[in-house]
C-alpha cells in the first residue's frame, strides 16, 4: 500500500509540473495543430486512467464501510463523515453528482468477495478490462453499465456477458464494424439497443413507472410567480422539446450584441438586421409555454368550461386601468398581478364590461367586445407571415394579434389596424423599446435608439409573397 502511495505521488509531481507548464506558463501558445491534438489525447488517457482508480477506491471504501471489521465501526463515521458520499466528496473535492457516479460504476465493475474471502467475477467483467487499460472513462463506462444493468434479471448471465464483451470491444475499437473507438454518447445509444434486445418485455414496466411517476403540479404562489414542479414522460417532453426547437431554430448571428440591431454603410440603403435575443434559455422555453397554452385555449379542441372555452379571466377596475395605477386580478390565482397582465389580455382577447354598484350589485352587464376573427386573422398572417419584430422566429399560427391603436383609444379591430406579436414580445412591448404603427394599412417598426441611431420606420413582413414581390419589384 506503501508502495502505491508513493507511485501516486509521483504521478501528481508530473501532472503539477505539466500543468505548469500549459496553464502557468502557456506552453501550448504557438504550439502546431497536431501537437494540440496529441496533448488532448494523452491528458484524456491519463484522466481515464485515473477514474479507474478513483471507481477502484471508492468501490474499496463503500465495502468498507458497508462490512466493518468488528470494533473498528464504519469508516466514513470514523472519518467524521455521515456517509461514504461526504466522505468521497471531502477527499476528492468532488460534486454529489460526480461522487454517485463513481459509487453507481463500482458496483458494476469491481470483483465481490465471496464469505470464503476468494475474489468473485464483476457483474461486467470485459467493463472492468476497460476501464483498468483507460480505454473508457466514468462517463464511458456508465454509458454501457447503466443500460445493461437495467435490464435486471429479465437477461440472462450469458446475454449479458455477451453484451458486456461486444460494447467493451467498441470502446476500444475493436468491435464486429471495426470502427474507431466510441465515445460515451455512441456507447449509450449502442448499450441501449442491447438492452432492448436482452430485455424485450423491459418496455412496459418502464412505461407504467413513467405513468405512476408523471405529474405536474403549481406549487404556492410568491411575488415572484408560481414554482412549478413534477415529472413529464419521455414523449410529453419530446413534443415539448419539438415546440421549442421549431420556436428557437436559430436565425441569429451569436456573436452580434444583444438585441436587433440595425446596419447601415449607406443611409439611403436597405438595412440588414443582425437579431440576438437576450433572453435566457430558460426565459425563452417559459414565454414558449406561455405561447402553447394560449394557442391551445383558443384552438376550440379542448374541452369547454360553463359552455366556453377553457379562456383566462382577467378582471381590473376600469379607473386602475385607464390611469396604469393598481393591479389586476386572474381567476383562479391567489396573488395580484401587475396591470401588464390586463392590458396585453385586454389587447388579444375580449373585452365585457361589467357595472357594479356602491353594494355590488351588477347594474350593467355589457356584450363581448373586439376580438379578431378567423378571416381578419388569416389575412393578417398573410401579410405579416409571422411576428413583426425583425429576428423573431415565431410563426403566425402562434402569434397573437396586436391592436397598434388601442381598443379604448378608438382604435378599430380591423386588419388595418392588427399586427401579429409573439407572447413575449407583445407582453413587453411597451417596455422593449420597440414602436409600432400602421402605414396604410402595413405594419412598421422603429427599434431602441441604441439598436438605431437613424430611428426609421421601416416595413417588416416574413410573408414569403411580400417578400418575393419586394425582390421582383421593378
Amino acid at each position: 500500500m506503501e508502495d502505491l502511495a508513493r507511485q501516486l505521488a509521483e504521478l501528481e509531481r508530473i501532472a503539477s509540473a505539466v500543468a505548469g507548464e500549459v496553464v502557468g506558463a502557456g506552453a501550448l501558445r504557438g504550439s502546431a495543430d497536431a501537437e494540440l491534438v496529441d496533448v488532448l489525447t494523452a491528458a484524456g488517457r491519463v484522466q481515464r486512467l485515473v477514474e479507474a482508480v478513483l471507481v477502484e477506491t471508492v468501490g474499496e471504501v463503500d465495502d468498507r464501510h458497508e462490512n466493518p471489521v468488528p470494533g473498528d465501526g464504519r469508516i466514513a463515521h470514523r472519518y467524521g463523515c455521515h456517509n461514504v458520499s461526504e466522505l468521497v466528496q471531502r477527499t476528492t473535492r468532488l460534486s454529489p453528482a460526480s461522487t454517485g457516479r463513481l459509487a453507481r460504476l463500482a458496483k458494476a465493475v469491481r470483483q465481490p468477495v465471496s464469505l470464503m474471502g476468494d475474489l468473485l467475477e464483476p457483474t461486467l467483467p470485459a467493463l472492468r478490462d476497460v476501464l483498468r487499460d483507460g480505454e473508457a472513462g466514468v462517463d464511458g463506462a456508465l454509458a454501457i453499465a447503466g443500460p445493461l444493468l437495467a435490464t435486471g434479471s429479465r437477461a440472462s448471465r450469458e446475454d449479458l456477458l455477451t453484451a458486456d464483451r461486444v460494447l467493451a470491444a467498441e470502446a476500444r475499437g475493436e468491435g464486429p464494424d471495426a470502427a474507431p473507438p466510441a465515445c460515451a454518447d455512441q456507447l449509450r445509444v449502442q448499450a441501449q439497443v442491447w438492452a432492448m434486445v436482452l430485455d424485450p418485455d423491459g418496455a412496459e414496466p418502464c412505461e407504467a413507472a413513467a405513468m405512476r411517476k408523471r405529474a405536474f403540479t403549481l406549487g404556492v404562489a410568491t411575488e415572484h410567480g408560481v414554482p412549478v414542479r413534477g415529472m413529464l414522460m419521455p414523449e410529453v417532453a419530446a413534443q415539448f422539446q419539438r415546440i421549442v426547437d421549431a420556436v428557437l431554430n436559430p436565425r441569429v448571428d451569436p456573436g452580434a450584441v444583444p438585441g436587433v440591431r440595425f446596419i447601415e454603410e449607406d443611409p439611403d440603403a436597405d438595412a440588414d438586421m443582425i437579431a440576438v435575443d437576450t433572453r435566457s434559455r430558460a426565459q425563452k422555453q417559459h414565454d414558449i409555454l406561455a405561447m402553447t397554452l394560449g394557442v391551445a385555449a383558443s384552438s376550440e379542441l379542448l374541452p369547454t368550461i360553463g359552455g366556453a372555452a377553457p379562456t383566462l379571466v382577467v378582471t381590473v377596475r376600469e379607473e386602475d386601468l385607464v390611469s396604469g395605477r393598481g393591479w389586476a386580478h386572474l381567476e383562479g390565482a391567489t396573488e395580484p398581478v401587475a396591470l401588464t397582465a390586463a392590458t396585453h389580455a385586454a389587447c388579444t382577447g375580449t373585452i365585457q364590461r361589467i357595472v357594479l354598484d356602491a353594494r355590488g350589485r351588477i347594474t350593467s352587464l355589457g356584450t363581448e367586445e373586439r376580438v379578431f376573427n378567423r378571416r381578419q386573422r388569416r389575412a393578417i398572417a398573410v401579410r405579416d407571415g409571422g411576428c413583426i419584430i425583425p429576428g423573431c422566429a415565431v410563426p403566425a399560427g402562434w402569434c397573437e394579434i396586436h391592436h397598434v391603436v388601442e381598443h379604448a383609444q378608438g382604435g378599430p379591430t380591423h386588419t388595418d389596424n392588427g399586427a401579429l406579436l409573439c407572447w413575449y414580445h407583445h407582453r413587453h412591448l411597451e417596455s422593449s423599446g420597440w414602436l409600432i404603427r400602421m402605414n396604410r394599412g402595413v405594419p412598421e417598426v422603429m427599434a431602441p435608439t441604441w439598436n438605431d441611431p437613424y430611428r426609421r420606420w421601416r416595413a417588416v413582413t416574413t410573408s414569403k409573397t411580400r417578400m418575393l414581390n419586394a425582390v421582383l419589384r421593378p
